[in-house]
């Protein structure tokens, strides 16, 4: 009698791109979302700067799987949890920050936990057909798409308008198609979004006030464009 087949653990399956666990994968797949609205902000440090802090905006607080709350934030070309930065300089997270009140925090702002996890039981959602739209929210920190077609030589900004949660737990950044818009202003869930990684000219996300910079033609900004394109 032949001898049925056996799944291996999860725990023993490894993901060739992340060199992760599948099951922990599986835990960080975000469920629900919640955008940050009062300006908290995400605290990190670099190897060439050790003495110094920089922050960014939180974008929004994400409900995982696994039940943690982790806030998420436009980094690079994706967008990613705020305790798993990966900088070209050694970024390293140090925590969350309230600026309101100076003070430093290290896990999720209870009230972010408990509005997660009260609509994630409210809205329980089954994906019957592929990969599914659960969420889309608008992007409240002004957050913009680089496109570049020639290695930076050029370059367009781009506002992003909204965040969309798929059921796989992905996250899309929706840009404007100028060419669809049919009425203003352009609202979530817009048939003229696209999602900025489905275009091939699509290279980083900026802070706004990066973004602003460029705009101005400032000169520290542009040096630093300038690299980007000698890279």
């Amino acid at each position: 009698m032949p001898i049925p087949a056996i799944d291996p653990p999860m725990d023993n399956v490894i993901d060739i791109f992340t060199r992760r666990p599948l099951s922990e994968l599986s835990n960080n797949k975000l469920i629900r979302i919640a955008p940050e609205l009062d300006g908290l902000e995400m605290l990190y440090s670099n190897s060439e700067n050790p003495e110094k802090l920089f922050s960014v905006k939180v974008l929004a607080w994400g409900l995982r799987l696994s039940g943690e709350v982790v806030g998420l934030v436009p980094w690079l070309d994706e967008l990613v949890s705020c305790d798993e930065i990966n900088d070209p300089l050694n970024g390293q997270w140090q925590g969350y920050y309230d600026q309101g009140v100076d003070e430093l925090f290290f896990a999720a702002p209870l009230h972010k936990v408990v509005e997660l996890e009260t609509a994630a039981d409210y809205y329980e959602y089954q994906c019957d057909t592929g990969c599914e739209i659960i969420q889309e929210v608008p992007d409240a920190i002004g957050t913009h798409a680089v496109l570049s077609s020639d290695g930076f030589h050029s370059i367009t900004l781009k506002e992003i308008i909204s965040w969309r949660l798929l059921s796989d737990g992905s996250m899309e950044a929706m840009l404007v198609d100028e060419k669809k818009v049919v009425s203003t202003p352009i609202l979530p869930g817009d048939d003229c979004l696209y999602a900025a990684d489905k275009s091939e000219d699509f290279r980083y996300f900026f802070q706004h006030h990066i973004a602003n910079k460029i705009k101005s033609q400032d000169p520290d900004a542009l040096a630093a464009m300038s690299l980007l394109e000698e890279s």
